[in-house]
């Protein structure tokens, strides 16, 4: 997922966030409102917001999703301008463009 920082917020790209699909995968829809429930702006054609304070939280769900297996790398990994310095916190779940 296109992913990048400004004033301690990160941004991810809202082309690149899962959808929720009535009926759809059990995996996918509970990864949607995971990604959703800790995001401190989460509009509908917008990108998702996310303050530093739950980067943490973030790193660990996106690392969790990963290790299932049911979702493809690109989708549980931020993907940052190659400009940009990766946080510490980040790291593990991160890549540059």
């Amino acid at each position: 997922m296109r992913a990048n920082i400004e004033n301690d917020v990160l941004f991810l790209h809202h082309e690149d966030l899962p959808e929720f699909k009535k009926g759809g995968s059990v995996v996918r829809n509970s990864y949607f409102w995971a990604l959703r429930s800790i995001a401190g702006k989460a509009s509908r054609y917008g990108d998702w917001e996310y303050e530093s304070e739950v980067w943490l939280a973030l790193a660990r769900m996106l690392m969790s999703f990963t290790e299932s297996g049911y979702l493809g790398f690109r989708e549980t990994v931020l993907e940052f301008p190659s400009c940009v310095e990766i946080p510490e916190v980040l790291r593990d779940v991160s890549t540059w463009e």
